[in-house]
């Protein structure tokens, strides 16, 4: 049996080149839909993990401060929850995953205010302050501090931040 020499007429090698170069393009589209499906996947995994973690841990600030609220007649205040936002991020360039990691770190390192008395913390706001200033958080080997902007205290702690990095 013999296969015909189509390498040597043009017109087939146009096509075989074509279907070459299509193939790769082609490929690379495909990786690059891949990449950005991924990327967002990602994100929204983040995004709800930190939701979830901070539900459990508001879930288990708010239960023990319902056992304490039935031995004690009156109770003042607490917070609930606690919000950390960064504002002007976008000057560093910062990728929302980092962001998302930088918040939990800082929620994480607040933590311990769930369920506190919003009159107590109202007194410490400097030291809360300068807690959060003085720490510094490191993601891939970059080192990130916080300005606080503001500070909203009720029974959900809001705080705004400016990250810096370090010098």
């Amino acid at each position: 049996m013999h296969i015909p020499p189509y390498y040597r007429k043009p017109g087939w090698q146009r096509f075989f080149a074509g279907a070459f170069f299509g193939g790769i393009i082609s490929y690379l589209i495909l990786i690059y839909m891949y990449g950005t499906m991924y990327e967002q996947l990602l994100t929204e995994n983040m995004e709800i993990n930190s939701e979830l973690s901070d539900l459990k841990k508001e879930n288990e600030a708010l239960l023990k401060d319902k056992e304490d609220l039935s031995e004690k007649q009156r109770e003042p205040l607490t917070v609930s929850s606690i919000s950390i936002r960064i504002v002007e991020g976008e000057s560093l360039k910062m990728d929302r995953l980092i962001e998302l990691q930088l918040e939990g770190m800082l929620k994480e390192e607040i933590s311990h205010l769930i369920g506190q008395e919003i009159e107590m913390i109202t007194k410490s706001d400097q030291l809360l302050e300068s807690a959060i200033e003085n720490k510094g958080f490191t993601i891939e080997d970059v080192n990130y501090y916080f300005e606080v902007k503001k500070i909203t205290i009720a029974s959900e702690l809001e705080i705004n931040v400016i990250p810096k990095l370090s010098n």
